[in-house]
């Protein structure tokens, strides 16, 4: 962020406790105190609670205490209102000196659908849950879309100092606006949100805290951020899919669907739903993936202990239905399913690939559509 004029509170990260110490003596303020902040991918760390009985993912605490806090923060986890109840480790913290701060505002810049870009969004109140401060008083939140063609303009960053009600050097203040854009912008992010933006003592605005999420498409010109991925801060299932050109999101249900195409995916999701059941993930294996992809996507469902039958709904236009029934059998051969197994099979080739099902000499449940397919995989569990 300071990269691109990005007013930051001075900080240095630690994974260790010998670290912790240096960093302490060099952020130390004149009081002798340091704010020490939990490093997880994901909000609401003030708030949140570690699963050692620990209140809270961010302290100011006097010197001489920080290394004790520190052992208690450290390789700990921590459940937060984005985390789910499952929490995340906490394998870094950052050390910062302690900020003299007059007042804190919100500011977030998103993609909005609606508009097709950036969306500015603001509030004069900041500091604690948006989310609850919108719901309360929605006429306090200002918006403002930006044009990506043109980027942000001098009158919009007026305009959302305005909206922030700063009391300092306003032209400066609209600096920062830009600034923040511009880490948008150049960064390929998705999301940059500083929470508190703060006004310090002189009227400057200091982005306090801040999450930034960036688009996966993008890691070939954004090396250098990417590097940074902590890959213990993401469902382990996840990191495996992302390695197979696979995208997964792990749910709460107990049948795993593997699919190809997302809105085919989506619709499997709904009507299992629909017939009583509950998807345990999102796997879309994409228009064209191979038979090592469709190992991988099979280890991935069958290493998760909720999933207790498994749906495959694939429809054959580019991927043709002969070359994905060939790719199932052997997985499951492979990986050795120990779940009843559901196939829907649909486009170029069917008749073929359900031949291929039906004398691989496998317990394959085959169904007619995606409607008998959902039954079937809710009746194989009930």
């Amino acid at each position: 962020m300071s990269k691109f004029g990005v007013n930051v509170p001075p900080g240095i990260p630690a994974t260790t406790l010998d670290e912790v110490k240096k960093a302490v003596d060099q952020m130390a303020d004149e009081k002798g105190e340091v704010v020490i902040k939990s490093q997880i991918l994901a909000g609401g760390r003030g708030l949140g609670k570690f699963t050692n009985g620990l209140q809270g993912g961010v302290h100011i605490v006097p010197k001489a205490k920080a290394l004790e806090l520190a052992k208690q923060m450290l390789g700990a986890t921590l459940v937060t209102k984005q985390t789910g109840p499952a929490g995340k480790p906490v394998n870094t913290l950052l050390i910062s000196k302690k900020m003299k701060l007059k007042r804190e505002m919100y500011f977030a810049i998103l993609l909005d659908r609606k508009t097709a870009g950036p969306m500015m969004i603001g509030c004069s109140e900041g500091g604690t849950s948006i989310e609850d401060l919108a719901e309360k008083f929605p006429e306090k939140i200002i918006k403002i879309p930006i044009d990506i063609r043109v980027g942000i303009t001098d009158a919009q960053a007026m305009q959302m100092v305005e909206g922030l009600r700063v009391t300092g050097d306003k032209a400066a203040a609209a600096k920062q606006i830009k600034a923040l854009y511009t880490l948008f912008d150049k960064s390929d992010c998705t999301m940059v949100e500083v929470n508190p933006l703060a006004e310090g003592l002189d009227g400057s605005l200091i982005a306090a805290d801040a999450k930034l999420g960036f688009d996966d498409n993008a890691a070939y010109r954004q090396k250098p951020i990417f590097d940074m991925k902590d890959e213990s801060q993401i469902d382990p299932r996840e990191v495996a899919a992302s390695k197979y050109d696979l995208n997964y999101i792990g749910l709460d249900g107990s049948i795993g669907c593997m699919v190809n195409g997302a809105g085919l995916a989506m619709a499997t999701m709904d009507i299992i739903k629909m017939h009583g059941g509950a998807p345990a993930n999102f796997l879309d294996v994409g228009g064209s993936a191979n038979e090592q992809q469709v190992v991988e996507a099979f280890k991935i469902l069958t290493g998760d202990k909720q999933v207790k039958a498994i749906l495959v709904n694939i429809f054959g236009g580019i991927m043709k239905c002969d070359v994905i029934a060939s790719g199932i059998v052997n997985a499951a051969k492979q990986v050795g399913v120990q779940v009843p197994l559901v196939v829907r099979l649909e486009g170029t080739n069917v008749a073929r690939g359900k031949e291929i099902l039906a004398t691989s000499g496998m317990t394959i449940i085959t169904a007619d559509d995606l409607d008998d397919a959902a039954k079937k995989a809710v009746a194989s569990i009930a």
